[in-house]
């Protein structure tokens, strides 16, 4: 694969402040630099951000790039969301982070969520139709939602004319990445 295939994609990673995943978030965002692509990370507040390993480990300091209420949405190709049970759990709480996914969705633009990231997906209401897979414990909130969960390492799902790439775990990011990669690389 070539070093640079993501050029002129721009992504956007949303997160709390506190209890990210450490390599839900910096993995990714690293990954997709070396590509090319231009990420941008906005948290909630545009402070740093403290990273947990394992859901309790502390874990690297990130500075975001801006907050999430200045974050232009429509100005990105690709939304990506990070897991962290800590994480997760207060991001479906954020109306600006809920209404963000809502937008992507909406316009027909692409998400990726890992872990406990597709609860906000849930809490956006989106995955009606969809097929999508995620941490074990947030199986039962998919198919309340109207969603089919599957245990895979990574779900692509093209339904209701927007894609949806879907990780359950730190333990996938290289499937995960993998087809990120082949989502952006083929968008138009």
């Amino acid at each position: 694969m070539a070093e640079h295939t993501l050029n002129g994609r721009r992504v956007l990673a949303i997160v709390t402040n506190y209890g990210i995943e450490q390599d839900e978030l910096v993995v990714p965002v690293q990954h997709l630099r070396e590509r090319g692509a231009h990420v941008d990370v906005a948290a909630v507040k545009a402070e740093e951000i403290r990273t947990l390993v394992g859901d309790k480990d502390p874990g690297k300091t990130v500075q975001p790039d801006l907050a999430l209420a200045d974050a232009d949405a429509s100005s990105y190709d690709l939304l990506l969301i990070p897991g962290g049970t800590v994480n997760a759990d207060s991001l479906r709480l954020d109306e600006t982070a809920v209404s963000m996914v809502r937008s992507f969705a909406e316009s027909g633009r692409k998400v990726a969520a890992i872990c406990h990231g597709p609860w906000l997906l849930v809490e956006a209401d989106v995955v009606n139709g969809k097929t999508l897979t995620s941490y074990a414990s947030v199986a039962t909130d998919i198919r309340n939602a109207k969603g089919t969960w599957v245990d895979k390492a990574v779900m692509h799902c093209g339904a209701n004319d927007w894609d949806l790439i879907t990780s359950r775990t730190p333990d996938d990011l290289e499937d995960f990445l993998r087809e990120i990669d082949s989502t952006l690389g083929a968008a138009g």
